[in-house]
């Protein structure tokens, strides 16, 4: 799933390639994107792109006033061309969803929203303001704007478990499952640690880590094309997605949590003083 990183890249790219230039056209290959339907796609037609931004994991693009904002989900992507294929492409049909045409098309560039795989959660809105968007009106702070006191109230009197915490984008926005993993390892925090718990020393691990990885990620991203975003991120990744291999720091074995639908990882050693955490999924199997 793209988090802050990747998302604040694309917006990057779209401040450095689509601003200045028209919506031309707008194809829709799959109604279920999107999730508005007043003012209708066709409203996006002969205007300016004025400006990118990124609200959490919520990219917006600003077309003179009126605002496509994307949520990319676990498996969605922009894929940017310099010339876009001008016949309007068939609904339902293969993993694009929306095309925008920022040029004559078949003569300029834009970019297409594709999501792969059968679970569709890629999801566009046209708005008048980002607000009206209901995840980004329950949007907490960005996390990227937290200060250390800002963080030590955020998690006052929280009971959940400090995975949970970190990804719950009510309570701070922009990190998901696998930045969350990166900065509870760089902290050396275990995942099951209860958020409110944290001592003094801990927050501010935690606060530091938060900061180096998400900036350090997305020093890495800023200026890479659209296509290699996802093995950037990958590159970057010290503990999440390497379940089996040694982990970085002390060498132990990177170890792996699982879950109905998604799964965590971390490093015994460095955050959970040796001790393997029970992974539920496994539990059931050998009962």
């Amino acid at each position: 799933m793209p988090e802050l990183p990747e998302v604040e890249a694309l917006a990057h790219h779209l401040r450095e390639h689509a601003v200045g230039r028209t919506v031309h056209r707008v194809d829709v290959a799959s109604l279920q994107v999107l999730k508005t339907f007043n003012p209708p796609w066709t409203a996006l037609h002969g205007r300016e792109v004025t400006g990118a931004s990124r609200h959490g994991k919520h990219l917006d693009l600003d077309c003179s006033g009126l605002h496509l904002v994307i949520h990319l989900a676990r498996a969605g992507w922009l894929r940017w061309a310099d010339t876009m294929s001008a016949p309007p492409p068939k609904q339902g049909r293969g993993p694009l969803a929306l095309r925008v045409h920022l040029g004559p098309p078949g003569q300029g560039p834009g970019f297409d929203l594709t999501e792969a795989g059968t679970k569709k959660g890629l999801a566009a809105w046209i708005v008048e303001s980002p607000s009206e968007v209901p995840g980004v009106a329950r949007l907490g702070p960005d996390v990227l704007s937290l200060s250390r006191s800002s963080l030590e109230e955020l998690l006052a009197g929280r009971t959940e478990r400090l995975k949970t915490a970190l990804t719950d984008q009510s309570l701070m926005a922009g990190v998901g499952n696998a930045y969350s993993d990166e900065i509870m390892h760089t902290a050396r925090l275990s995942p099951y640690a209860t958020a409110g718990k944290l001592d003094a020393d801990a927050l501010d691990r935690l606060h530091s880590a938060m900061h180096s990885v998400l900036t350090d990620a997305v020093a890495r991203s800023v200026g890479q094309d659209a296509a290699r975003l996802k093995g950037e991120k990958r590159s970057g990744l010290r503990v999440h997605a390497r379940t089996g291999l040694p982990c970085p720091v002390c060498g132990d074995t990177v170890r792996e949590v699982s879950f109905a639908d998604k799964a965590f990882q971390y490093c015994p050693t460095c955050q959970t003083n040796g001790k393997p955490l029970a992974d539920r999924r496994l539990s059931r199997l050998l009962k």
